[in-house]
């Protein structure tokens, strides 16, 4: 009875997590805009931009420090965990957070040394970000200690933690940030630019804390809740043995995380220049980059935030199905977290598709920027099934997998950037097509694994009701935007009304199609009973779905 009990509960679980994660992204990512907007005033663009000179080569040293640790960590605490081997778990954590330290340690002192190198080779052009260099350097040591934690806490499946350490983080590196930047302006624009850069070791050091306290709490309840007999299945793991796990786990997902960049500067090489070939000044070319870049990118990770706290909640959840054998499980959990991805990002591709110029104006006040944006639109599902993907391969090990995806699509992405981009009929809108296929190339071959290794199927029914209801929306939504504007209401607006319209629409008709079960609202965090007897009582859901 109790298994039976442990099984209904874990797909609710891996949902708990997803929410609470999205949750503490938004927050943080509310915080993190109205601090660039008050930051971009005290420091100007000169100011932006030697901080921004000095950033890279802190992303670069982290991706090197941690170099896929921390998904290591939970992908094999959450396999320790499942069979009862809580020892083990530990033995998993201290071993990793001794690597980690060395390495965050090592990495630290390198940039700080170093940081007059890059200045004397010219490798950063102005010699003033010297000082944001240095205040960046001690952070590099705090941010890889908090990624330890935090995956040895994701390991057992409590994504609590992430989440409240990631707001406080971000409250701290504000506060932080503005605080050392107004302090240190009246001594020069790059003091400034350094004390804003002290926020990253501020808000790291205050993570942390919070990190270590749920850590506490954790080992408390270890020894006096669980049980202490012998694990199910216990083989004593050595620890080189442990070490080598680590390694081979964690290097794809390094690669990984070094390829987005890498993909980045290959658009910052290519696009601006076919975009000249297609005939546009090398002023104009700049600009279209930026629309993509700059704005229609981050609306699509906007869209994601969803799909991208699922992906980090599933790894754990499918790592410890598969040290328990349970394929069945690991195949319920890869469709539920589909479903949510199809729930949620195909009522965000037709919104962008429909309100991308008015989106562009009311975020960017760039509305030529909107025709990229719509063009990016259809990377948003494309992108949460890669996300998903991506965390479902992780979780059964097969780590190296999605890298060598990542790097097929990647080529396709050029090939198409290098060609559409330079016809005068698309011009940044192939580089937008070029950056779907790229998305859509990753996720295909994902997919054709997660199948092959899990049983999998797509859902297409379910599809095809979400794409419906999906068309529906858009279509009222549009009417309703372009009755707003001519009858004298102001774009903003009508736009954010037809936002928020969009939701209450697409939720009511996917219900009427049957697209959401009493199964899918049951499984909802905190509301999802609630929810299910007050539509059962409407006539929305009539009777339970099919497990």
């Amino acid at each position: 009875m109790k298994q039976q009990d442990d099984i209904k509960r874990k797909p609710n679980r891996l949902l708990q997590g997803t929410l609470v994660l999205t949750i503490g992204g938004m927050v943080v990512k509310v915080i993190g805009s109205l601090n660039w907007i008050i930051l971009s005033r005290v420091l100007g663009g000169e100011g932006i931009g030697l901080y921004q000179m000095a950033f890279p080569v802190y992303l670069l040293a982290l991706s090197l420090s941690s170099a896929g640790i921390p998904v290591a960590i939970s992908i094999i605490t959450a396999e320790k965990v499942a069979l009862q081997d809580y020892r083990g778990a530990n033995r998993v954590f201290y071993l990793s957070l001794a690597i980690l330290t060395a390495t965050g340690i090592a990495l630290s002192t390198l940039v700080y040394f170093g940081a007059e190198w890059l200045i004397e080779y010219k490798v950063i052009r102005d010699p003033r970000a010297y000082y944001a260099l240095l205040a960046l350097s001690p952070a590099i040591l705090l941010v890889t200690l908090l990624s330890s934690f935090r995956g040895y806490l994701q390991g057992w499946q409590n994504m609590t933690p992430t989440a409240v350490s990631q707001i406080v983080e971000q409250l701290f590196r504000v506060g932080a940030m503005l605080l050392f930047a107004v302090w240190l302006l009246p001594r020069g624009i790059e003091y400034a630019a350094g004390g804003a850069s002290m926020g990253a070791g501020a808000g790291a050091a205050a993570g942390l804390g919070v990190l270590l306290y749920y850590y506490w709490r954790l080992q408390r309840k270890c020894k006096q809740e669980l049980p202490q007999e012998k694990p199910k299945l216990y083989i004593h793991e050595p620890a080189g043995s442990i070490v080598r796990r680590i390694v081979v786990l964690a290097l794809p997902v390094s690669l990984a995380s070094i390829m987005l960049p890498l993909v980045q500067n290959l658009d910052l090489l290519i696009v601006p220049a076919r975009l000249e070939v297609a005939g546009y000044t090398v002023e104009q070319a700049t600009e279209l980059f930026g629309y993509l870049t700059g704005m229609g990118v981050p609306l699509v990770n906007l869209a994601t935030i969803i799909t991208a706290a699922l992906a980090t909640s599933i790894v754990p959840a499918v790592s410890e199905a598969k040290s328990l054998g349970d394929t069945g499980q690991i195949r319920e959990r890869a469709v539920t977290a589909m479903r949510l991805t199809t729930i949620v990002t195909i009522p965000a591709v037709a919104g962008l598709w429909v309100l991308g110029t008015p989106i562009a104006a009311f975020v960017y006040h760039a509305p030529a920027a909107g025709e990229v944006v719509r063009v990016l639109s259809w990377g948003v599902y494309l992108l949460g099934i890669h996300q998903v993907t991506t965390g479902v391969l992780q979780g059964m090990g097969y780590t190296v997998l999605p890298v060598i995806n990542m790097g097929i699509a990647a080529a396709a992405k050029v090939l198409l950037n290098w060609n559409l981009t330079a016809m005068p009929a698309l011009g940044i809108q192939g580089a937008g097509w070029a950056t779907n296929a790229d998305f859509g190339v990753a996720a295909l071959l994902n997919l054709y694994f997660v199948a092959k290794y899990t049983g999998f199927r797509m859902d297409l029914r379910g599809l095809w009701k979400s794409i419906l209801a999906a068309a529906i929306m858009a279509a009222s939504i549009d009417v309703i935007y372009q009755l707003m504007v001519r009858d004298g209401v102001g774009d903003a607006i009508a736009t954010l009304f037809a936002i928020c319209l969009a939701g209450i629409i697409y939720a009511a008709v996917l219900l009427m199609l049957g697209g959401l079960t009493e199964n899918d609202v049951r499984r909802i965090p905190f509301l999802g009973l609630r929810l299910s007897r007050l539509f059962t009582k409407l006539g929305l859901l009539k009777c339970k779905s099919e497990r």
